[in-house]
């Protein structure tokens, strides 16, 4: 094997690894397996510590925890749902999660307008940023992608998923 298709092999390797990475914390940091394990269209309650029916009455955070649990599956649709129930409709995890649930269906002019209502809420949304930077990737506007990560950079955020995310989208052109 030559040098260069080991080298080859070992930059595959890596990009499948950040992949993976990626997918396993597209929703803002490490996954509660808590929320996989229901099944049956049930959602973990950390109240009553107990998978409980969708239609159950939740309180914010159970409902903030599934919608970022459906999204990291895919399932953009339920994450949607899942949003809508939340009491408050401004909290800025609530925002957040509207924008990038939306972003991933491709309605990337939603997307924004939900990350700019988070990020006004608190300007320190490093989360927000990120996924809003993600989303001026796909668009082609590297330049205001790069002044997001300089964002979260200056907020304290260098070393954090939300940085490291958008680092490589800047990098790699490929967003989570």
């Amino acid at each position: 094997m030559t040098l260069t298709t080991k080298n080859a092999l070992l930059a595959l390797a890596a990009t499948a690894s950040l992949a993976f990475a990626g997918a396993a914390y597209a929703a803002g940091g490490g996954s509660d397996s808590s929320q996989t394990q229901c099944g049956n269209g049930k959602v973990y309650d950390e109240a009553s510590k107990s998978c409980v029916d969708q239609k159950s009455e939740l309180n914010d955070d159970t409902i903030y925890n599934a919608a970022r649990q459906f999204a990291l599956a895919g399932k953009y649709d339920d994450a949607l749902k899942m949003l809508k129930r939340a009491k408050n409709q401004n909290d800025t995890r609530i925002l957040t999660y509207y924008g990038y649930t939306n972003r991933k269906l491709g309605n990337v002019d939603v997307a924004f307008d939900y990350y700019n209502r988070a990020i006004s809420a608190d300007a320190d949304n490093l989360l927000a940023r990120s996924y809003m930077g993600q989303g001026l990737v796909q668009q082609g506007k590297l330049e205001e992608a790069r002044a997001q990560l300089v964002e979260i950079r200056d907020r304290g955020g260098k070393g954090t998923y939300a940085y490291e995310a958008l680092y490589e989208a800047l990098k790699s052109g490929s967003t989570y």
